[in-house]
């Protein structure tokens, strides 16, 4: 009897036709809509693999209605949206895709530090509304970047491919980790340093540590506080990092100088947020690793996980 597997939303087709090839495979319909909460407990009741989203809450009610569940393949780095230790529990293998959208969410992340810093979206919508008038030696000012200081908090696979773009522009790196990095200080030229210097010595401050309980609103009231009135926060990790009422009021009050979110603590964010009021605030969809060939790679990475692990095999990416 063939195993099964259920594919919480639209994939390209030729995602749908690896999996087919092997399993009995039910996909939900939707590309942009997630499945809804009783559909997905009622798909997962005979199902050997889950192919998920991150928008996809696999919890012990899920785990409960899927007793015949082997792994859940999810669609991301981060796993926050699963409960890996009731996972581990049942026997039930968790997987993700490290590694394939590194150099991507790299891309995005200075992308979003460089349209932070030149105010890129701000002066765009001004001139579109017809506000551009004579040359003003100080209209739309930024801040500069070539020559600055970056903080990276979290010195992973992104980390380090950020490190290699911020050399480009001949910035003094410093980072904070949760464990010293001794060979990448030594192969990339960086500086260790605990976490409040790095808020105070950084002109830009960037996060790209993966979320969890212990770092959950890491960048509070207190730590925005140490930070430069020039400085800027870049967020592209998760959203629950920071403390977004802390971070409003200092944008509010000019105590930091702007931020640039790509994740938020509620995706997708409501419209009336306060932090989508503010000038000083460049907002994206949670587009980090949103490249044509890298979510092409992370898909299949996600369905290979599953081909391997319901044929016996290790999968490529085991959390």
């Amino acid at each position: 009897m063939k195993k099964t597997v259920y594919i919480t939303r639209k994939m390209p087709k030729e995602i749908y036709e690896k999996l087919a090839m092997h399993f009995d495979v039910k996909m939900w319909h939707e590309e942009t809509i997630p499945v809804p909460r009783e559909v997905l407990l009622k798909e997962v009741e005979n199902v050997d693999g889950l192919y998920c989203l991150l928008t996809d809450t696999i919890d012990k009610e899920v785990f409960d209605h899927a007793p015949n569940l082997k792994v859940v393949s999810n669609l991301a780095v981060g796993y926050n949206n699963i409960d890996v230790k009731e996972a581990t529990s049942r026997g039930v293998i968790v997987t993700n895709t490290p590694g394939v959208l590194t150099e991507t969410t790299a891309d995005l992340t200075f992308a979003l530090l460089m349209a932070t810093a030149r105010r890129v979206i701000e002066a765009s919508d001004f001139l579109r509304r017809g506000e551009w008038g004579a040359w003003s030696p100080m209209e739309l000012t930024g801040q500069d970047i070539y020559g600055a200081t970056i903080g990276i908090i979290g010195m992973g696979r992104i980390g380090e491919a950020l490190v290699k773009r911020a050399k480009g522009f001949n910035m003094e790196v410093i980072y904070y980790n949760r464990s010293r990095k001794l060979e990448t200080e030594k192969n990339l030229g960086i500086k260790y340093v605990d976490l409040d210097t790095l808020l105070k010595k950084s002109d830009f401050v960037c996060l790209l540590l993966p979320y969890s309980p212990e770092v959950h609103h890491l960048i509070g009231e207190e730590e925005l506080s140490l930070m430069k009135k020039e400085a800027i926060l870049i967020n592209s990790a998760r959203g629950g990092i920071v403390d977004e009422t802390a971070l409003y009021h200092a944008l509010k009050n000019n105590q930091i100088w702007a931020a640039g979110l790509d994740v938020f603590e509620e995706e997708p964010v409501p419209l009336d947020h306060p932090l989508l009021t503010l000038p000083n605030v460049v907002t994206l969809p949670h587009i980090g690793s949103a490249s044509v060939k890298t979510r092409t790679n992370m898909a299949h990475l996600v369905a290979d996980n599953i081909i391997n692990v319901l044929q016996g095999r290790e999968p490529l990416s085991k959390i």
